[in-house]
């Protein structure tokens, strides 16, 4: 009798373990300023060019979380408050994962000449990327990400419109989550330093 007791108690705790288990597999992680894709897709083949005239493509994504941001080095005020964050918040996303890359994708590629963006982007941090390509290849890349940007303007005084969340890429060169900039009020909408290197921090946790 005390067999049977002893192998009822452990059939119970195995089918509450499993309970527990499936329970902490499918409960959503709580972000602050991100939102996880329930499907993860591959990135599309694709060839840019980084700040010293490298080529730039899947294989560079290979094995590291690469953060994308899309601007232009002309911008006055989303692009230079943006990169100032990043460039902030930097060693402790380092300190998270030791293989993230952040990645500055130029959406003007006339006026961003491989100098200008080797010169803009390390003003901001010298481990970052700067890539860029012609239209035909930066926008369905762009698209990909999930990234818009639309020229506005006549001459060559014209500006960019573009996107000003981050998105992140896997190791497994996959779409994995997007930071949306929150509203603040009197002030353009932004990522919080924290709210991102805390969301971060959980999804690269759940990858393990």
């Amino acid at each position: 009798m005390l067999k049977i007791i002893i192998a009822l108690g452990l059939i119970l705790l195995a089918i509450g373990g499993g309970v527990a288990y499936q329970k902490m597999q499918t409960e959503p992680m709580v972000l602050a300023t991100s939102y996880v894709f329930e499907q993860q897709r591959a990135l599309a083949p694709f060839t840019l060019a980084d700040q010293y005239g490298n080529t730039f493509n899947n294989q560079s994504l290979q094995g590291k979380w690469s953060l994308f941001f899309i601007g232009y080095t002309a911008c006055p005020d989303v692009c230079p408050t943006t990169l100032n964050k990043l460039a902030a918040a930097y060693p402790q996303l380092q300190k998270i994962a030791k293989n993230i890359q952040v990645v500055f994708v130029s959406a003007d590629p006339k006026r961003d000449t491989q100098a200008k963006r080797l010169d803009y982007i390390n003003f901001f941090n010298q481990d970052f990327i700067a890539v860029t390509a012609q239209h035909a290849d930066l926008f369905p890349f762009s698209r990909d990400l999930g990234f818009v940007y639309a020229m506005v303007g006549d001459g060559s005084d014209y500006q960019v419109d573009h996107s000003a969340s981050y998105v992140l890429v896997s190791p497994r060169v996959e779409k994995i989550a997007v930071f949306k900039p929150k509203p603040q009020p009197g002030q353009l909408a932004q990522i919080l330093n924290a709210e991102l290197i805390a969301d971060f921090e959980k999804i690269v946790k759940s990858r393990q």
